[in-house]
C-alpha cells in the first residue's frame, strides 16, 4: 500500500520547491494540525512556525471563529459571481471595512484571490487608467531590485529577484528595475525613459522575500514626491506587510504616505482561505468611472468570493479585538532585542533587523566581515528544523540571510523559545565551520 509520502512524490508538484529533492529526500514535514504558533506533522512532531507559513497566518492556527464564519456563509451563500455589477453582502461589507482601515482616501476595492493576482490587476488598471485619460503611451512599470511581487507573468516581470525572472524564457514587456533604496536611481530611470512613458512605480514598504529590507528614513516620502512630480502612479505592495505585520495595520503608516494603489492579500484572511484586494484612491476611482466606456474587461471568477470575504471580515475582527497590531509591535521589539544578544554572542551573526514581527538575521564570515564562499543560512535553517523551528532563508543577489515572520499571536515565552532554538542552531553551524 502506498504511503502518504509515496503519493506526495508521485502526484503533488510542490510550488517553489526542488523537484529533485522532493523525489530523493521527500517532504521535510507533512503537517496534519496547527494550533496558535505551532504545527504538528505526520509523525507527531510539534514545531514552532517562525514564518506564519508564508508571512500570512497572522492570527495563528486553529481559529474556530474563522471556520465558523466560513461554515455560516457557505450554508447561506457560498459563492456568487460579481460580474455584470452583481454583488453579495460580505464583499460589499469587506470593501467598506477596508476603506475604513486603509490610510487616506484609499476607498474603492477590486477583489482578487492572491497577491500575484492583485499585482497583475494593478498593472492593468494603471495602464487602463492612463489609456482612457488620453495617455496610452504610459505603459511602463518601474519596480525595484530585490522586490518580490508574485509569480503571474506580469508579477514575475515586476519581481526584481533574478532567479524568478530566469525561470521563464519570456517576460512581459515594459517592466524596469531600479536600485532598492536609491531615489537617484529612480529619478535617472524616469529621465531616461521619459515620464510620459511610465504608468506606475511599485514597491513593498518592507521587502519581504527579498531579504526583509527596511527602507531608510525619508525614502518613501521622497518616492511619493518623485511620483507626484512626474505624474506617475505609486503602487504600494502590502501583500506581506498588511494587517499588522509591521506593528501598524499597514506599513505605509510608518512613513506617513498614501499610495495611489495599495495591494493586499495574505494577512487579509490569515491564510484560512484565498483572497486578495486592490484598493485605489477616490480620485482614481472617480476618474475610472468618468472616462471609461462600456465594460471594464478585467475580473476573476472568484473576485469578491462571498465565503472568502466573510472569513476576512472575521479575521480583521480578531486582529482588532485581540489588539494584535500592538502585540506585533511589542513582540517585534522582543525579537529584535534577542537578535542583538545573538549578534554579540555568536560570531557568524551579522546585521539584524525587525519592523514589528518581520525580521532578518544576516550571516557573515567574522574573519573577512563578508559572506562565506558557500551559503550558510540554509544550514542554520536545517538545524533549526531538527530542533522544532521553521524559518526561511534568502540566498540570492549576494545575500545569506535568515528571515522571520511569526504569527502575530506569539507571546513572550514563545519568542524566547524561538530565540533559544535559533541560538542552538547558529552555534551548531558555527562549530561545524
Amino acid at each position: 500500500m502506498e504511503t502518504l509520502i509515496d503519493l506526495d512524490k508521485k502526484h503533488f508538484i510542490h510550488p517553489t520547491s526542488s523537484l529533485k529533492q522532493q523525489q530523493e529526500i521527500g517532504a521535510p514535514f507533512i503537517f496534519t494540525e496547527g494550533k496558535g504558533v505551532y504545527l504538528t506533522d505526520l509523525s507527531g512532531k510539534k514545531v514552532l512556525e517562525g514564518m506564519a507559513s508564508l508571512w500570512n497566518v497572522n492570527v495563528g492556527y486553529g481559529r474556530k471563529e474563522l471556520a465558523e464564519a466560513a461554515r455560516e456563509q457557505m450554508e447561506k451563500l457560498a459563492f456568487t459571481n460579481s460580474f455584470s455589477s452583481m454583488g453579495n453582502e460580505p464583499a460589499i461589507r469587506l470593501a467598506a471595512k477596508l476603506s475604513e482601515l486603509t490610510p487616506g482616501d484609499l476607498n474603492a476595492v477590486f477583489f482578487t484571490s492572491s497577491g500575484s493576482e492583485s499585482n497583475d490587476t494593478a498593472y492593468k488598471l494603471a495602464r487602463y487608467y492612463w489609456k482612457i485619460k488620453g495617455s496610452p503611451e504610459k505603459t511602463k512599470i518601474i519596480s525595484r531590485k530585490k522586490g518580490y511581487h508574485g509569480v503571474n507573468i506580469g508579477a514575475t516581470s515586476a519581481t526584481g529577484i533574478t532567479p524568478f525572472q530566469e525561470m521563464t524564457s519570456s517576460l512581459a514587456p515594459d517592466f524596469l528595475h531600479v536600485d532598492t533604496f536609491s531615489t537617484d536611481s529612480l529619478r535617472k530611470c524616469i529621465e531616461i525613459e521619459g515620464p510620459d512613458k511610465i504608468a506606475a512605480f511599485i514597491a513593498e514598504p518592507v521587502q519581504g522575500a527579498g531579504g526583509v529590507n527596511i527602507a531608510p528614513d525619508g525614502y518613501f516620502q521622497e518616492i511619493r514626491k518623485i511620483c507626484d512630480e512626474n505624474n506617475i502612479l505609486f503602487i504600494a505592495d502590502e501583500v506581506i506587510t498588511g494587517f499588522g505585520r509591521t506593528g501598524k495595520m499597514f506599513a505605509c503608516e510608518h512613513y506617513g504616505i498614501v499610495p495611489d494603489i495599495m495591494l493586499l492579500a495574505k494577512g487579509i484572511t490569515s491564510g484560512y482561505i484565498p483572497l486578495g484586494a486592490v484598493v485605489v484612491t477616490d480620485r482614481i476611482h472617480k476618474e475610472l468611472i468618468e472616462y471609461s466606456e462600456g465594460v471594464l474587461l478585467h475580473g476573476y471568477t472568484y473576485s469578491g468570493h462571498a465565503t472568502a470575504c466573510a472569513v476576512a471580515l472575521k479575521n480583521i475582527e480578531i486582529i482588532e479585538k485581540e489588539n494584535l497590531i500592538e502585540n506585533s509591535r511589542l513582540m517585534g521589539q522582543e525579537l529584535l532585542d534577542g537578535f542583538y544578544k545573538l549578534q554579540k554572542e555568536i560570531d557568524i551573526v551579522g546585521e539584524v533587523r525587525t519592523l514589528g514581527l518581520i525580521g532578518a538575521v544576516e550571516i557573515i564570515n567574522p574573519v573577512t566581515n563578508t559572506r562565506f564562499p558557500t551559503h550558510i543560512a540554509p544550514k542554520v535553517s536545517a538545524e533549526a528544523a531538527k530542533r522544532g523551528l521553521i524559518i526561511r532563508t534568502v540566498v540570492f543577489e549576494g545575500m545569506d540571510t535568515i528571515v522571520f515572520s511569526p504569527p502575530l499571536v506569539i507571546n513572550k515565552k514563545e519568542i524566547e523559545e524561538l530565540l533559544s532554538i535559533l541560538r542552538e542552531a547558529l552555534i551548531a553551524v558555527q562549530n561545524s565551520l
